[in-house]
Parts: C-alpha cells; sequence; structure tokens
C-alpha cells in the first residue's frame, strides 16, 4: 500500500513538472527607445533566454508569422488587453513583453508576463542597468531569472548593475584631464632679467620664452552633473631646449563647469632655484655680499634698522669705494653661484577642456606669481577618456 501511494505521487508530481515544462508561451515585440537594437531584436533576445531556461515551450517568430500576417497591429501590442487577446489567438497560456529605454547613463529594461487564460499579469520586472548596450542579451538574461526566482551568476550582476551613485558615476564629474603637458612660458620681472643677464654675471644668458614639459594627475573630489572640484598635481620641467633644466611642482585646487569643460584653478607651487646675497654696482658689475664684508665689517656696517643715520654710516667709511647706490640695492639675487633652495610661488589657471570623440584636449593660460617676477603662459594637454569594456565570452 505504501509503494503504491509512494508511486502515485511520483507519478502525479512528474505530470504537474511536465505539464508545466510543457506551458507555451510567446514574445510580443516590447517597446525600444534610445538604444541601437529594434524591438525584433529584443525580441529574439528573450525567445533566447527563455528557451535556455527550459521552462516553457517557446513559440518563435514562424509560429506567430500568420498572426501577423492577418493583423500588423499584434507587432506593437503592448497592453494587457491586446496580449491577451494575441495570445488567445495564438493559443499559447502565456505571453510576455515589455520595454528597453535608455535613460541619461542607464538602461533600464521592464517586461511583463501575462497569463492569457486568467487575464492577468503573470510575473513582472524592473532593472536599471549600466550603459553597455553590447549586453543587451545578459541583461535580459538577469532580468528573466529574477522575475522566475532563478539565481542569476552574482559576478554578471555586479558587472551590469546600474550604481545610482551622482557623485562618483556622472559622466561629467568623472571626466579626468591626468596626462602629459605640453606649453610655453614667458618670464616677467626678475625671471626676466636673470634669464637675460650674461653667465659671467650668474645668469642664464637665454632667450625668457622657455618650453614646458610635464605631466598632471588630477583626482576628484565634489561633484555633480554640472560642477567638479579636483585636486591637481602637475610636475613640470622648462627650458630644456635651451639647456637649462628649471623643474616645478603645483598643487592645484580646481574647479570644472558644465559639458564644455570650462575650468579655474589655483594654488602653491614650488621650484629649485639658486640665489646669492649681493648687488650691481654702477657699471652693472656683480658683487656679492662676502664682497661687501671686506668693506663693511665694524659696528657700523650698513643696517638699515640702526640707529645711526644711513648718512653717519657711509661717513663713517668715506675712503670705501662703494657708493651710496650700490648700498641700497644689496638683496637677494637669482644667481648661478648661489646655494640651492626651495623657492614657492601662487599658480593661477584658466581654460577649457576641448573634446574630439573619446580625446580631450585641455587648453589653459596660466600666470605663477613670486616676489618680483613670474611666468606667464599657455599649456595644452591630451588624454583619452576610457571606452566601457565589454564582459568577457571566453572568445
Amino acid at each position: 500500500m505504501k509503494k503504491s501511494l509512494l508511486l502515485l505521487l511520483i507519478i502525479v508530481f512528474s505530470m504537474g513538472s511536465f505539464a508545466q515544462g510543457n506551458s507555451s508561451i510567446a514574445v510580443a515585440n516590447p517597446n525600444v527607445d534610445g538604444l541601437y537594437a529594434t524591438p525584433d531584436m529584443c525580441a529574439k533576445m528573450i525567445r533566447l533566454e527563455l528557451s535556455k531556461l527550459n521552462k516553457y515551450s517557446v513559440y518563435d517568430v514562424f509560429d506567430m508569422q500568420e498572426i501577423y500576417d492577418q493583423d500588423e497591429s499584434y507587432k506593437t501590442c503592448l497592453s494587457k488587453t491586446c496580449l491577451v487577446d494575441f495570445g488567445g489567438k495564438l493559443g499559447v497560456d502565456y505571453m510576455i513583453t515589455g520595454s528597453y529605454d535608455l535613460l541619461g547613463n542607464k538602461i533600464a529594461i521592464s517586461l511583463k508576463m501575462i497569463d492569457v487564460k486568467n487575464n492577468k499579469v503573470y510575473k513582472s520586472g524592473l532593472k536599471e542597468f549600466t550603459n553597455q548596450e553590447k549586453e543587451l542579451q545578459r541583461m535580459t538574461e538577469v532580468l528573466l531569472k529574477e522575475m522566475l526566482d532563478i539565481p542569476a551568476g552574482k559576478e554578471l550582476v555586479e558587472q551590469l548593475r546600474f550604481d545610482n551613485d551622482i557623485i562618483t558615476k556622472s559622466n561629467v564629474g568623472k571626466v579626468s584631464n591626468s596626462g602629459p603637458r605640453v606649453g610655453l612660458g614667458i618670464m616677467t620681472g626678475s625671471f626676466y632679467e636673470y634669464a637675460m643677464r650674461s653667465e659671467q654675471q650668474g645668469g642664464l644668458d637665454i632667450f625668457p620664452a622657455v618650453s614646458m614639459i610635464g605631466y598632471q594627475l588630477e583626482a576628484q573630489y565634489v561633484g555633480t552633473n554640472n560642477f567638479s572640484a579636483l585636486a591637481e598635481f602637475i610636475l613640470n620641467v622648462s627650458g630644456l631646449e635651451q639647456g637649462q633644466f628649471l623643474p616645478t611642482l603645483s598643487i592645484l585646487n580646481g574647479f570644472r563647469f558644465g559639458d564644455a569643460g570650462w575650468e579655474f584653478a589655483f594654488g602653491p607651487g614650488f621650484t629649485l632655484s639658486r640665489t646669492l646675497r649681493g648687488s650691481f654696482d654702477s657699471n652693472n658689475n656683480w658683487e656679492s655680499e662676502s664682497e661687501w664684508n671686506n668693506y663693511w665689517s665694524s659696528e657700523f656696517d650698513y643696517d638699515e634698522t640702526s640707529s645711526i643715520s644711513y648718512n653717519q654710516q657711509v661717513t663713517a667709511h668715506g675712503n670705501d669705494p662703494i657708493n651710496v647706490a650700490k648700498l641700497a640695492g644689496m638683496e637677494d639675487w637669482m644667481h648661478n653661484d648661489g646655494a640651492v633652495r626651495v623657492s614657492t610661488m601662487f599658480l593661477m589657471a584658466f581654460g577649457r577642456t576641448f573634446k574630439a570623440g573619446a580625446l580631450n584636449i585641455p587648453v589653459n593660460i596660466f600666470y605663477s606669481s613670486r616676489k618680483g617676477g613670474g611666468i606667464a603662459g599657455v599649456n595644452v594637454g591630451f588624454n583619452v577618456t576610457k571606452s566601457k569594456t565589454t564582459i568577457k565570452t571566453g572568445l
């Protein structure tokens, strides 16, 4: 008796499974907006993924062609009423359709499965994916499995998932202009004098316009659809074409606005320079501080803070050949014989990023200011926006 009951239960279960496995389903063309795929292509993807699940008897397009020939309006059948009518004429248990929409930087797919006999929605699902149009079939696979309570691969779901985080995922906010930089700088003020001064007098003896080559790294710390705040690090070397090595490191705070990529940045810069304390006499001859000390070594040495007047100091050393003009000019000068020191500056830049497909071309005008002078110029860079890669298929 027990064996007979067990056998009966197995037969009933098998019949139920067989009946479910042979439930028929047809796919109506979904609505497609903003994507390269056509409704026919998306319908084929749904049929293919349904067939892989081996849960239903899936009608192909040839099984449905006779109804299409009778009434072409069924090719755009999307409402429940229309799907029930369409399914009745096909003689299937279920109809399925939905929509594929490109919304900004994501793809939204919704599917609904209609129980034709009971005139109701049997299953439905909606999921947002990252904008990888070449992976529509895999997106369809994930959504169908979730609708039918079938586990989908966790890695596949993560690769296709849309992360709705504007701060870090915005197309505008994520534009990165990290890359090489080349440019030209014009020296002004004390830089101009140092460049033009002869080597015998401790100068560079070069034309006061120098090439600039370097690399910029940037990191975004705030970003929205129309605004980004950036930390920028620029390592630059100038003057190589004239036999000079003038390094600088700039640390900037930058702001980028809108789709046009307008940008403003500012911050400190650091460079290595040689300085020597001294002056030039009336004949433009250089005298260093050590040479001055040979003349001024008494308690009457020239000192602007001294209680003894300037004239009294000069009178006390009236037999000294150093003249008043020379005394007044003693200060720190850039000089090739001087000690290497770290010098600071303040840099301001304004520019725009031009785009040509995946190529970004940032163009900036800038001015780096320091005591007595600075460098004004323009630089240009380039970088390529990394394209989204499709999921490897093993081919």
